[in-house]
């Protein structure tokens, strides 16, 4: 009897093990899909490798934005044109900053045993926020501090400069917000 239970043990470990082999041997639709795309993708590169750059365009305006944005009392001069074309400014301390932007993170990972899961954060102001508010920008005014927001889409466009603007469409812009391009030039 022990040689008979001997036996079919044997016989059913050699089954799980052929079962397994060939599960490993056996790819999915999605196996073989993946792997004639990689492939095809190593062909690709080694007849069309990546080519090299001895200088980037990119990085070179990266650093310059550094430069340009990173001082303090840097002024940012808001151009918007509405549906009509027609052109306001106003001049704001530092960049235009996007409503959800935020200095602490907005999301937190938690792992357990049952899986991970992204949990939300609440804000500075103890509030959570969807990060729907992307089209709305603030700022503070360049002389009196004033605190200004716009929102752009719908028909409305902004156009960002570190200088005032002397093309005609926005040397003939009318003024926004309570500080003036003359009054700035004068205190400049």
């Amino acid at each position: 009897m022990k040689k008979l239970v001997h036996t079919v043990l044997l016989g059913v470990a050699a089954l799980a093990v052929g079962l397994a082999l060939t599960s490993c041997t056996g790819d999915s639709s999605q196996d073989k899909e993946n792997k004639a795309k990689q492939e095809n993708y190593d062909h690709l590169v080694a007849q069309q490798p990546a080519g090299r750059m001895e200088y980037s365009p990119t990085r070179e305006a990266i650093n310059q934005w550094i430069k340009t944005w990173g001082k303090r009392g840097k002024l940012s001069y808001v151009y918007i044109q509405n549906a009509k074309g027609e052109y306001g400014y106003f001049i704001m301390k530092g960049l235009p900053v996007p409503r959800c932007k935020m200095l602490t993170p907005t999301e937190r990972v938690e792992s357990s045993s049952d899986g991970i899961a992204v949990l939300p954060q609440p804000g500075m102001d103890g509030t959570y926020s969807s990060g729907s508010t992307c089209n709305a920008y603030y700022g503070f005014d360049a002389t009196t501090g004033a605190y200004m927001e716009f929102t752009v889409g719908t028909n409305q466009s902004f156009f960002l400069f570190d200088k005032p603007m002397t093309m005609p469409e926005y040397a003939s812009a009318r003024q926004l917000g309570p500080t003036s391009v003359k009054e700035v030039g004068e205190r400049r």
